[in-house]
């Protein structure tokens, strides 16, 4: 039996070991080296308040600063962006911030930067010391704060260890998602320092990146990113040092979990969960008749006989009294359960009750929809607004027919199961639909796409990596972006201008670059990007020749490419 591991106890382990704790740029990072660190933010934060916000790219610093918070016995906040809106609703709550924030909110971005701040020892940490405050992800509603006991984050790396820790060996753990939530702080940070494997410093923006790996690795990922695997030569390679792969923030589909494995090698272990109560569950799809969840270790369940939604038990919430989840499920086998759907997506039209994952299973029937959401708009009438990926039949009927022909087509599977005055006012076909650094579609971003004007200058847009030398943008040209007017009619696409003007804009809100703009170098412009497309713009800053290197990807392929160069103004 693999013993429990003591994560309470890492730092001072740490203190005397000699191992690799992380890589960083192909760098070793030693335990020491790592210690150090966390002394760093310890020395910062001791003197002063009692909560701070963390927020840093970097998965080495941010475990720092984490440790160095709660050996300092502050609260930590893990904010899920560094947008204005998050830091000003963390005012109240935070005596600072520390890492990747705006200047405006005069944080502190790496104290004692020789790493040489001298070492007073570590004490094992407090089991029941409530150390962080994270955010749900806001699926359906506004993200609201979960408070956690470290004693509550130490039994979860225990229990993954003793349940995979046999399948991972010493294979290094890479990352898609975010440490700022729950999963991806427990898979990418905490188990994976507990354990003594080595973690990389800065997640992948595509899971292509592995090809660059040269040593064994796990992949922590999410349904978003496993979903939209291109045919890619290097998966011959990747499958070649890949180990397992993890898969949490949704379920996936039978013909995803099929396609991982056709790709790299591997059906990915999904992991059933949430902020409030941790892991719950696991499964992997090796056939289509594995639909069901095995609970882990330690997790006691059951159904709640009225209402059929499941409760759960375990040591990874605050105490041993029952909670209750908003999934509706149904047994499975000898100890195993079925999730289908959640209960707090009811929602009340009019008077009328009405399922918004109904509409959602009822529309995902039609040949023209590839996936699909819906949500409740609140106002001074509710309404449903619901929001389309088509499939490529779908896309040839929009294109032949029009959106109101195919509304009407689609209304018609709703009109014989949901009452008239409850059917969708608002329809959105999209490319994809928005995830946040988790890789889930928030409420937030869905209502976001319907708040927006007639006319549009400026991108939808969402930073998904910042650091000294490179940042990682999400961007969309709504199909109502005054750009597409004209250009061309008929079949309207993203101009070349416009797409350089949101790199260089894009470059110069994260980057110290000169003042003048001086030419652009190696520019190819090599797929059209139509409305309402989401791609990925990735800039690196070169400040040594004052270049900005940039590419724009999107699940079709490469968009765009090239190199624009700055100087200085002369007088």
């Amino acid at each position: 039996m693999v013993e429990p591991l003591d994560m309470l106890g890492l730092v001072s382990r740490a203190t005397d070991e000699n191992r690799t704790v992380a890589w960083r740029q192909g760098k070793p990072i030693g335990a020491q080296e790592f210690v150090r660190r966390v002394e760093a933010w310890r020395a910062l934060m001791a003197p002063k308040g009692t909560a701070f916000a963390l927020y840093h790219s970097d998965a080495v610093e941010f475990a720092a600063g984490l440790f160095g918070g709660w050996h300092a016995g502050k609260t930590i906040y893990l904010p899920g962006d560094n947008l204005p809106g998050t830091c000003a609703g963390l005012r109240s709550k935070v005596d600072g911030y520390l890492g990747e924030f705006d200047s405006a909110w005069n944080p502190v971005h790496a104290p004692n930067e020789d790493g040489t701040g001298e070492s007073h020892g570590f004490a094992r940490l407090d089991p029941d010391f409530s150390g962080l405050v994270l955010y749900t992800s806001g699926t359906t509603g506004a993200a609201q704060p979960i408070g956690k006991k470290l004693a509550q984050m130490a039994a979860e790396v225990a229990t993954l260890e003793a349940q995979f820790g046999a399948l991972l060996g010493r294979a290094d753990i890479v990352s898609t998602v975010s440490h700022q939530h729950i999963y991806g702080m427990l898979f990418n940070i905490l188990w994976p320092l507990a354990a003594g494997r080595a973690l990389h410093a800065r997640n992948l923006a595509f899971v292509e990146e592995l090809a660059t790996l040269e040593r064994d690795c796990v992949l922590v990922c999410s349904p978003a990113h496993l979903k939209r695997l291109p045919e890619s030569p290097a998966w011959r390679s990747i499958a070649k040092r890949l180990r397992a792969i993890f898969s949490s923030g949704g379920p996936l589909a039978f013909k995803v979990a099929q396609e991982s494995r056709r790709l790299l090698g591997y059906i990915p272990v999904e992991v059933y969960g949430s902020s409030e109560t941790g892991g719950v569950a696991w499964r992997r799809q090796d056939t289509e008749s594995d639909v069901g969840w095995t609970p882990f270790l330690g997790v006691d369940w059951r159904i709640d006989p009225t209402e059929q939604v499941l409760e759960v038990r375990s040591p990874n919430l605050p105490d041993r009294e029952w909670f209750r989840t908003a999934d509706i499920a149904s047994s499975y086998g000898r100890d195993g359960f079925i999730l289908r759907g959640r209960s707090d997506r009811i929602a009340k039209i009019e008077g009328k009750r009405v399922s918004l994952s109904a509409i959602e299973v009822l529309l995902s029937a039609s040949p023209l929809v590839s996936s699909v959401r819906a949500l409740v708009l609140e106002g001074q009438r509710e309404r449903i607004a619901v929001f389309i990926v088509p499939s490529n039949d779908g896309r040839r009927q929009l294109a032949l027919y029009g959106r109101h022909v195919v509304n009407r087509a689609l209304l018609a599977l709703l009109s014989n199961s949901i009452e008239a005055v409850a059917l969708p006012r608002l329809w959105r076909y999209l490319d994809a639909l928005p995830v946040n650094t988790q890789g889930k579609t928030t409420h937030a971003e869905l209502a976001a796409l319907l708040a927006h004007g007639p006319l549009r200058t400026t991108p939808r847009r969402r930073l998904i990596q910042k650091s000294a030398q490179r940042a990682v943008f999400e961007l969309t040209g709504p199909n109502n972006l005054v750009y597409f007017d004209g250009h061309f009619p008929g079949q309207p696409i993203l101009p070349g201008v416009v797409q350089l003007d949101w790199v260089i804009r894009c470059g110069r809100e994260c980057f110290d670059l000169p003042t003048e703009f001086r030419a652009v170098h190696g520019l190819k412009f090599r797929r059209v990007i139509p409305p309402d497309t989401a791609f990925i713009l990735e800039l690196d800053h070169r400040p040594e020749t004052a270049a900005l290197d940039f590419k724009i990807v999107s699940d079709l392929g490469i968009h765009a490419s090239g190199r624009v160069l700055f100087g200085a103004t002369h007088a």
